[in-house]
């Protein structure tokens, strides 16, 4: 009959409420050979219409027949795991796994399914949700429950006592020929899992009972003591002083033989003692030692041998000063014409220049022609006079003199090192110091062997620094700072006079940061009077009688440091780059303004920084002829 008249006798039968679907269309043909109640009619009913294609879906007090594609977006009953509804109607059944994972049942279960049912996982809480006919999703419950059974595989951890871990995990795979990529995982053919733990020198095993025995028995094997207890192996360093870590190395080596467990069973034949040299030459090392102690020197090797940070730091030196002096003074000497010695004389000793000096001088040259006379200091004017030449003579020595010095010095050093490595830098020069001298008057009076002592210093800027990166981006510096110069005293020296400003400390400061180390601000000002009781006090007249000095000086001195982390190469570069560009820049400025008497091509001139960098096999190469001559005495 019509499937409408059907739909229209199960109605008058069970007493339900149906909604056709129009697309609902076609013949059907029933054969029953034994009387069914209204229970057992529905049934055939839903299994009528799953074979023409055809769905059920209650809803509330009636029931919907609709397409099968149609039917899993309608409102199907929603099963729990411990829910189940026999028949032909189509539901949905949500499924939570308890120890596979639901992804990978979808393959296995997806041609199970109608091609109007679905099929989906959700990773998260791991459950499969369901939809299709209540017979078909009771057949798929009956096999997930019997796949989702506890397995037999558990992990075994193997401790190793004579063989390196990583090397039986390599040999194993090799053996099951079925290796991975992943680092420090191997597979096997029989979906076993091995994993090495070199920092407790441990095998885990994951796998099937019957495959983790195999394994382990291989591994019992394996790990046994060989004849040669331990083996030379030559360890080449990338960044690492040998010299410096084979000392390390000794010591750790020390204190593990020290510490060692000795074995009851072992023989004195059978220990070997660690031996580790250096070699300088390839910047290697040499190491003797018992498996056991290699793969422990192996991993401290590994963990120091790293590249290390650098630390570039860059000071600015900035110093301004100002001295100012004045001088004025007269002094006075009288003397009659046939007396040696003078009758009166204002001798100021505040002044470079005394006129008792000069008067000595001028007798000793009136007596021997051949000693030159002193010359006059700045600002000085001797002057001589009489009232009678036969009864009085005098002469006057006037000094006046204005020095202003102004200096602005700034000066920015700086310094590329490594980290907790010590570095100075000196700009400056060598300067003769005379520490003594000697001369030998000969009985004529001539003077024999003369000689001098010179000590030599160096004058500059010197800045010697030692970083340490601690945590984080904070430097710790240890920084010696000294700023000397060549300078002028009015005071009377007998060599030359230097000026030195020196720090010396320890700060901590973050990276990419500036400090002040600290700073000389001063101002002296010295003022000196010297004149004759009672003249020098007279008004107007007395400044001939006195000689004053004033001198001023006013001093500010500071020093910064900026210290920046060169933790890779590119930051290095950078750096280089900046500064090589810097000083190519100037070279240009220098061609550009030209020099006098020399040609442009003549001044030198930094190459371009790619040319630099960048040299190509042919680039800028001229051929050369080389054509070989046979020497006959050396062949």
């Amino acid at each position: 009959m019509d499937i409408n008249q059907l739909i229209d006798l199960i109605s008058e039968v069970t007493h339900k409420t149906f909604i056709v679907d129009p697309r609902v269309k076609g013949e059907i043909t029933v054969i029953s050979n034994q009387p069914m109640n209204s229970d057992q009619v529905y049934e055939v009913f839903l299994s009528i219409l799953g074979v023409h294609g055809f769905a059920a879906i209650p809803t509330g007090n009636v029931i919907k027949i609709v397409p099968d594609n149609l039917a899993k977006s309608q409102n199907t009953p929603v099963l729990l795991d411990n829910e189940t509804l026999a028949g032909d109607s189509i539901i949905t059944q949500v499924v939570s796994m308890q120890h596979v994972s639901a992804a990978q049942l979808i393959p296995l279960l997806r041609p199970l399914i109608q091609q109007q049912g679905h099929l989906v996982a959700y990773p998260e809480n791991n459950t499969l949700v369901i939809s299709d006919q209540a017979s078909n999703v009771q057949r798929l419950l009956k096999i997930i429950h019997r796949i989702d059974q506890v397995s037999d595989e558990e992990i075994e951890v193997i401790a190793l006592e004579h063989a390196s871990a990583a090397e039986v995990v390599r040999v194993l795979t090799s053996l099951e020929q079925k290796p991975t990529v992943a680092t420090g995982t191997a597979g096997t053919s029989n979906s076993s899992t091995l994993v090495a733990d070199e920092r407790t020198n441990s095998v885990f095993i994951s796998g099937d009972q019957v495959t983790r025995l195999r394994l382990r028995t291989l591994i019992t094997h394996l790990d046994t003591p060989v004849k040669t207890v331990g083996n030379t192996q030559v360890i080449y360093l990338r960044y690492a002083q040998a010299t410096v870590l084979a000392n390390v190395l000794k010591g750790i080596t020390d204190s593990i033989e020290k510490t060692k467990t000795k074995d009851t069973q072992t023989t004195s034949k059978e220990t070997l003692k660690t031996n580790i040299q250096a070699d300088e030459s390839t910047n290697s090392l040499v190491i003797t030692a018992t498996p056991a102690v290699m793969r422990n020197l192996k991993e401290v090797i590994q963990q120091l041998d790293v590249r290390r940070a650098q630390v570039l730091v860059e000071a600015i030196i900035a110093e301004v000063s100002n001295d100012i002096a004045r001088e004025l003074g007269v002094q006075w000497m009288v003397y009659g014409t046939h007396n040696t010695s003078p009758l009166g004389v204002s001798n100021f000793d505040n002044t470079n220049q005394k006129i008792i000096d000069l008067a000595a001088s001028g007798y000793q040259f009136s007596q021997n022609r051949n000693i030159s006379l002193p010359s006059l200091n700045a600002g000085a004017f001797l002057g001589l006079g009489q009232f009678n030449s036969s009864v009085l003579n005098f002469a006057v020595l006037l000094q006046a003199l204005s020095t202003d010095t102004n200096t602005n010095v700034l000066s920015t050093p700086s310094l590329l090192t490594l980290d907790n490595q010590e570095a100075e830098i000196h700009v400056g020069q060598n300067v003769p110091f005379v520490t003594g001298q000697y001369t030998n008057t000969g009985v004529t009076g001539s003077i024999t062997n003369p000689f001098q002592t010179i000590q030599r210093e160096d004058v500059g800027i010197k800045l010697k620094v030692k970083p340490q990166i601690n945590e984080g981006n904070a430097v710790k510096l240890e920084i010696e700072q000294e700023v000397s110069s060549i300078g002028r005293s009015n005071v009377a020296t007998t060599d030359i006079v230097t000026n030195k400003r020196s720090i010396k400390t320890t700060v901590i400061v973050e990276d990419n940061s500036m400090v002040v180390l600290g700073g000389l601000i001063n101002e002296d000002l010295q003022q000196t009077t010297q004149k004759v009781p009672g003249l020098g006090d007279l008004p107007l007249i007395g400044g001939l009688f006195r000689s004053q000095i004033s001198n001023k000086v006013k001093r500010n001195l500071m020093v910064f440091l900026h210290p920046v982390i060169v933790r890779d190469i590119a930051s290095e570069n950078i750096i280089s780059n900046d500064k090589y560009s810097y000083m190519r820049t100037k070279q240009l400025e220098q061609q550009a303004q030209g020099l006098p008497l020399v040609s442009e091509h003549e001044i030198p001139i930094l190459p371009n920084l790619d040319d630099f960098l960048t040299v190509l096999p042919g680039d800028n190469l001229t051929p050369i002829e080389i054509k070989p001559q046979l020497d006959k005495n050396n062949p």
